[in-house]
């Protein structure tokens, strides 16, 4: 092969610079009318005009077969054509949605904004329902403030009755006893301080765990017994009485201390209105039990035996050594130290729970209930805010 030769040609490999080839489209703008086109036009088929080698455009020939089909003879045209027939694409946003369908024809929805639930009202009558129902759940007083009320009402006088009683069966009450100033002596030879010591033993054994014999043991400086058989057991059932009601009275302080823990936070004056409804019952009871004491003394104790133990138990004869221990006269001073006691008490608590005016008008509340009445309005704040967006939730569908 010489130099003159004339070299093979090569093939053509210039792009033809078509801006409508469909390659391009992603660096074009995208519109909502030409958006849906271009998709269409990327993935239509090739027709038979379009399989013409690039080089046929360049010589000038011109399509006929297009012509005499009556479609359009330039990709252009085709494009422009399919851009007509399709429809356009569905706006993303409210806005957009809201100015296409204000151009389209009228409409009165609107897509509410986030925030414009909120100012939302319900109803009147709905409102004042809600009120209504309010001010009736705290008129209502609920159940449990007033059982406790009732129960620490029940439980103090006999609290008070059972702490003066052990007041009164201790060794100090004997020291006082049998030292004041006109308290009888025995007349069968003991002096003060054999009634400190014996007396201490008998009231030691009211108060202990110890069995019968703590005091059937005990002898006098002859050697004979101190306390007879009948005396011992009349002793053992006055321990069973002792005893049952110092574990009745323990047993009302625990549920009066629960009680009053519970009306603290649950009640606003109700301590002080139990109380105050306990020292009213007590100074009652009191009073009554000293008109019939004074009335008959005799009859008083008499009876008050009867009611806890058997009788004949409890009657021993003036030499016998619980009457010369503990004669009439200390009844009598332990019947008025026990009265006055309580009656003391029940009265101080009366003046102390007095409903005064401040009381009943509830100044003194605590800062619990502040922030309790604080934190249910805001609950019924957000209840409401709740109830508002719900109601424009379901309007707006």
């Amino acid at each position: 092969m010489s130099d003159k030769s004339p070299k093979p040609q090569e093939p053509d490999t210039d792009v033809p610079e078509d801006p409508n080839e469909p390659a391009f489209d992603w660096m074009k703008p995208k519109t909502s009318a030409g958006a849906s086109a271009a998709t269409s036009e990327t993935t239509a088929a090739p027709t038979p005009n379009d399989a013409q080698p690039a080089h046929a455009s360049t010589t000038g020939a011109t399509p006929t077969a297009s012509a005499s089909t009556g479609q359009p003879g330039s990709r252009a045209d085709r494009k422009a054509a399919e851009a007509a027939d399709a429809e356009p694409e569905p706006p993303l946003f409210a806005d957009t949605l809201a100015s296409t369908s204000a151009d389209k024809e009228p409409s009165h929805y609107s897509e509410p904004l986030p925030t414009s639930a909120l100012q939302v009202r319900p109803p009147e009558d709905e409102v004042a329902r809600r009120n209504a129902e309010r001010e009736q759940a705290a008129k209502v007083k609920p159940v449990g403030p007033r059982i406790f009320q009732v129960l620490l009402a029940v439980f103090y006088p006999v609290i008070l009755l059972v702490l003066a009683v052990r007041a009164v069966t201790s060794p100090l009450f004997l020291w006082v006893e049998y030292n004041r100033p006109g308290f009888p002596g025995d007349g069968y030879g003991f002096s003060t301080d054999d009634r400190m010591t014996y007396g201490s033993y008998a009231v030691d054994y009211l108060s202990n765990w110890a069995g019968p014999r703590y005091l059937g043991g005990l002898v006098n400086q002859d050697g004979t017994k101190l306390f007879k058989d009948s005396e011992v057991a009349h002793m053992a059932d006055v321990k069973v009485v002792i005893l049952t009601s110092f574990a009745a009275g323990l047993l009302l302080i625990i549920l009066s201390i629960i009680g009053i823990l519970y009306l603290r936070k649950r009640s606003n004056g109700g301590i002080r209105r139990g109380l105050f409804a306990g020292s009213i019952v007590t100074l009652v009871i009191i009073i009554g039990l000293a008109v019939l004491a004074a009335l008959s003394w005799q009859q008083f104790f008499t009876e008050f035996h009867r009611i806890f133990f058997a009788n004949g138990t409890w009657t021993f004869s003036l030499d016998d050594t619980l009457i010369r221990l503990f004669p009439g006269q200390f009844w009598v001073d332990a019947g008025i130290v026990i009265g006055a006691l309580v009656f003391l008490v029940a009265t101080l608590t009366f003046i102390f729970t007095w409903p005064t005016k401040r009381r009943r008008a509830g100044i003194a509340s605590t800062p619990a209930d502040d922030n309790l009445e604080m934190t249910t309005e805001a609950a019924d704040d957000d209840s409401e805010a709740v109830d508002v967006r719900e109601n424009a939730n379901g309007a707006a569908r």
